[in-house]
């Protein structure tokens, strides 16, 4: 069983290394970020709203919610679970992969990936594409075209 195990981690780090670059293509990072704080509802606390239309729209340009946590999609729900719709209205939101690997010193494997998440609410026309990044820091904002949930 163990000597299964490592096989499997040999194959699994051979693949992750063969898909990472060295350098990282993410421009958005910034390890002096301020730590994120939770709110009493256990959302992330959010004061700034981005102008950049990249700005979690484009793979680049991911949403980094780096946060200690043991759950491996409690950072992309406290983010998400205080956003709400152009207008204000409520979002639903479904992860649809995880894909473009990018080199980390915050993963055992070296190698991170970004989450995809779709959101959609009522009245709209076209769902809209979020990627998240749990490795990373930077400063947390409201994408674009967004609002924050009214409490």
């Amino acid at each position: 069983m163990v000597m299964k195990k490592n096989i499997l981690y040999i194959a699994f780090s051979i693949l992750v290394s063969s898909c990472v670059s060295t350098k990282s293509t993410l421009k958005n990072v910034d390890d002096t970020a301020p730590d994120l704080v939770l709110n009493n509802n256990n959302t992330f606390e959010i004061k700034l709203f981005s102008t950049d239309k990249k700005y979690g729209y484009d793979k680049d340009y991911p949403i980094n919610i780096f946060y200690q946590t043991s759950k491996s999609d409690a950072n992309q729900e406290r983010f998400l679970n205080a956003l709400a719709g152009p207008k204000g209205e409520k979002i639903s939101y479904t992860k649809l992969e995880s894909c473009c690997p990018f080199p980390t010193k915050r993963s055992d494997m070296g190698a991170g990936f970004l989450d995809v998440y779709e959101l959609k609410w009522e009245g709209q026309k076209k769902p809209v594409v979020l990627y998240l990044n749990i490795y990373e820091k930077g400063v947390l904002m409201v994408p674009f075209g967004l609002r924050l949930k009214e409490k």
